[in-house]
């Protein structure tokens, strides 16, 4: 029922909500919720997989992005129902914890949605289905753990094929092999043991995009590139054997931070002050100078007399630099960021065999190279089309992720549907010893699981009943847990052999946060939603969204 909602006390009604609030209660709020969490997952549904289609999403302004990128499509959708936010959200989450798999956790969590509704229709009531899901995952969670297998830093050729397998779906397919060395390479640079454990913080990669060139001019630098110019024109623009200042400290003279007034009588004393100002700025360069550095990169300003001394003695500086790239900077070349220049002393210096200021499509980049051992790296990406260049970064950004995930977890577990199939097999087997009603919401689980090999079968053109089949009956063999579908031709094929594997650890979030989610949405009963202000009106979704952007 819609509309305010009323008690009847002696036969008057008693109004309990603000007109215009509105209120769905029951099954009705139930259907609607879930309605909205499936029409999600149906929209993602298409993208799944190497041959997945793409979305076209135009924003306000006319911008458009092209992409199949689960995390960007729903972060580009305004969605407004609060049932279909909470799948934006598990999305972002799966991205922000391991960086991929956000397409499988949207269209897992709105086919355990779907299966669950089927079991409200024969009137199992939703708790015994959240119980039945929770035993579900906790059993999954255990045989994931059983049937991954492991993988080491040193392993290349497997971390290139989960690199693979992260961008096999990504419009820069083509050039996968060739960028999935790229992803290697620089996670390894960057990974570092912290207790005894390997972290791999992708953050420590910097991806720059710059449109022109190809997808192979894609490089990896050995170092940092900073998105500024050298400063001054007397400036050398390469510097060989840089030895690296970074300062947290402007190399000007700072004001007072009392008011003060100076009365100058005369203009001796005019030049005098002056003189002074100089004789400080020159002292900062001379400080600099004298401990041998030869480039300097400053957070702060560089004042014009600073430049010119700066310049005068052959040293490369750029100023304004972002703390997130100094701080990069100082991990790639092994400098310490200064905050007083008095303090600066010859091991707070930085290596790097190269720096120099190069043009790449119009703009003006520092390049520092060739760092004896940087803990922080950078993939400069080229291509064609802007909208390439954005879809190649995310792809980058997919591959990363999950070679970090792998190299942190260990382990991995055999992509295409593969396991999936297997963990609704047992699923199947676990759910007959449970009993109950709670076995029905169990074997609802298992035929959710389906949903990805099923949909990489629709996705690539196949019959889904017939793929499905096949998957089973190959399932049913002992040991073969490493079967899944080949997208090109339908056919049940060993993923192991064919290089289509995953980490473990993006396998087990989206499993974790797809049950969560619909968990979440199936103990809603009841939607009482406020009168929408007359502020929120005027706004509008467009309104507020460039609001917040602003206040960012």
């Amino acid at each position: 029922m819609w509309g305010v909602t009323m008690v009847a006390v002696s036969g008057v009604p008693v109004l309990i909500l603000k007109e215009g609030a509105t209120r769905t209660y029951g099954r009705e709020a139930q259907r609607a919720n879930i309605a909205a969490a499936r029409a999600i997952a149906e929209t993602l549904k298409t993208t799944l997989g190497p041959r997945g289609m793409d979305k076209m999403l135009v924003d306000s302004l006319g911008d458009v992005t092209i992409t199949n990128d689960g995390a960007t499509i729903l972060d580009e959708m305004d969605v407004q129902h609060p049932a279909a936010k909470m799948l934006v959200e598990i999305a972002k989450a799966q991205d922000e914890e391991v960086g991929d798999g956000t397409t499988t956790v949207v269209v897992l969590a709105g086919e355990l949605l779907k299966k669950a509704e089927e079991l409200m229709t024969k009137n199992i009531h939703p708790t015994v289905i959240v119980d039945g899901y929770g035993k579900a995952l906790e059993f999954c969670q255990k045989d994931l753990e059983k049937l991954s297998l492991p993988v080491s830093l040193s392993d290349e050729e497997l971390l290139r094929l989960i690199a693979r397998t992260a961008m096999h779906a990504k419009v820069v397919s083509a050039a996968r092999d060739y960028l999935a060395d790229l992803a290697v390479k620089a996670v390894k640079q960057i990974v570092e043991e912290r207790n005894g454990k390997l972290v791999a913080d992708v953050d420590q990669v910097q991806l720059i995009k710059k449109q022109g060139g190809s997808i192979t001019d894609t490089k990896l630098i050995q170092g940092v590139i900073v998105d500024k110019e050298v400063v001054h024109t007397g400036m050398p623009k390469r510097v060989q054997n840089a030895k690296i200042a970074l300062l947290d400290c402007p190399l000007e003279v700072e004001k007072t931070e009392i008011d003060a007034e100076i009365r100058i009588s005369d203009p001796a004393q005019m030049k005098a002050f002056i003189e002074e100002e100089e004789k400080i700025l020159k002292g900062m360069v001379e400080k600099i100078k004298s401990i041998g550095a030869n480039v300097v990169f400053c957070q702060k300003g560089i004042d014009d007399m600073a430049q010119h001394y700066l310049a005068k003695a052959g040293i490369l500086a750029a100023r304004r630099v972002k703390k997130s790239d100094m701080e990069k900077l100082a991990r790639a070349t092994g400098a310490r960021i200064v905050t007083n220049i008095e303090d600066l002393t010859l091991n707070d210096l930085g290596y790097a065999e190269l720096v120099e200021e190069r043009k790449i499509a119009d703009e003006k980049l520092i390049f520092v190279e060739n760092c004896k051992n940087p803990r922080s790296v950078a993939i400069l990406i080229r291509g064609g089309l802007e909208k390439f260049v954005d879809e190649a970064e995310r792809a980058l950004k997919d591959a990363l992720s999950a070679v970090a995930s792998a190299v942190e977890c260990g382990r991995y577990v055999p992509g295409g549907g593969a396991i999936e199939m297997e963990l609704a097999k047992r699923l199947r087997e676990y759910a007959a010893k449970v009993g109950g009603k709670e076995q029905l919401a169990i074997e609802a689980f298992a035929t959710a699981l389906e949903v990805i090999p099923r949909t990489l079968a629709e996705n690539g053109g196949h019959d889904p009943i017939d793929v499905i089949m096949a998957l089973r009956a190959e399932h049913e063999k002992e040991g073969n847990f490493f079967i899944g579908i080949d997208v090109y031709n339908g056919k049940p094929v060993d993923m192991l052999k064919l290089g289509v594997i995953e980490p473990l650890s993006v396998k087990l979030t989206a499993l974790k946060s797809a049950t969560e989610a619909a968990a979440m949405i199936l103990r809603i009963d009841d939607v009482i939603a406020a009168a929408r202000s007359e502020t929120a009106k005027e706004k509008g979704p467009s309104k507020e969204k460039e609001e917040s952007e602003e206040k960012e």
